[in-house]
C-alpha cells in the first residue's frame, strides 16, 4: 500500500507542476552506478553497473526547478567467498523527485527522495525475502556543458533494508551524462 500511495502522490505532483508551468523541458539520461552495501554484516565490494531513463526538467523560478526521472539502475556488491567473487545484482525501476538549484548558469545543486521498485534479481547469494520496494534520498552536483547537454555526480543513500533478512542498505554514487531537449 506504501509503494501504490508513493506512487500515486508523485504521478499527482508531477502532473499538477506540469499543468500550471508552461516552462517543462524533458530529456535522457545514462550513466554508470558504482554501487555497494552498507550496514552489511558481511564485507562487501563496489560493483559498477548502469542506469538509464527519462526526466523532465520543471522550472518554477529563475535558479529553482523540481526535477522528477523515471530510471531503470542495477545496483548490488559483490563478496569474496574464499576462492571466488559472488555477486548480488538488483535491478529496480527507480523515481527520484529532485530539486534542482542553480549555482551558477554552468552548474547545479540538486537534492531529493528517491522511490524505487524491485525488478529483477541475479544474486548468486541465497538472500530470501527480498524488499520490493526501496526508500532512498539524493544529492549531487551537476555542470551543463551546453544548453541542453548535462553530466552529474550524485549519490543515492538507501533508508530501507533490501531484505526482511539483511541489515544491508544500497549505497550507490552515480555518474550520468544527459540531454534536455
Amino acid at each position: 500500500m506504501k509503494k501504490l500511495a508513493f506512487l500515486v502522490v508523485t504521478l499527482l505532483t508531477i502532473s499538477q507542476i506540469a499543468s500550471a508551468q508552461s516552462n517543462i523541458r524533458f530529456g535522457l539520461k545514462a550513466g554508470l552506478n558504482y554501487a555497494n552495501f552498507t550496514n552489511s554484516e558481511i564485507q562487501t565490494d563496489a560493483i559498477t553497473n548502469y542506469h538509464f531513463g527519462i526526466l523532465a526538467e520543471i522550472s518554477l523560478f529563475d535558479n529553482l526547478a523540481i526535477q522528477p526521472e523515471l530510471l531503470y539502475s542495477t545496483v548490488g556488491a559483490s563478496y569474496d567467498n574464499l576462492s571466488e567473487e559472488i555477486k548480488n545484482e538488483l535491478g529496480y525501476i527507480s523515481i527520484p523527485v529532485m530539486a534542482k538549484f542553480n549555482l551558477s548558469e554552468n552548474m547545479f545543486l540538486e537534492a531529493g527522495p528517491q522511490g524505487s521498485f524491485l525488478l529483477s534479481k541475479k544474486d548468486e547469494v541465497n538472500i530470501d525475502n527480498y524488499n520490493t520496494f526501496d526508500f532512498s534520498v539524493n544529492a549531487g552536483l551537476g555542470v551543463n556543458l551546453t544548453k541542453n547537454l548535462f553530466v552529474s555526480a550524485r549519490y543515492n543513500l538507501g533508508l530501507t533494508e533490501i531484505a526482511r533478512d539483511a541489515d544491508a542498505k544500497n549505497s550507490v554514487f552515480q555518474l550520468s551524462a544527459g540531454l534536455l531537449f
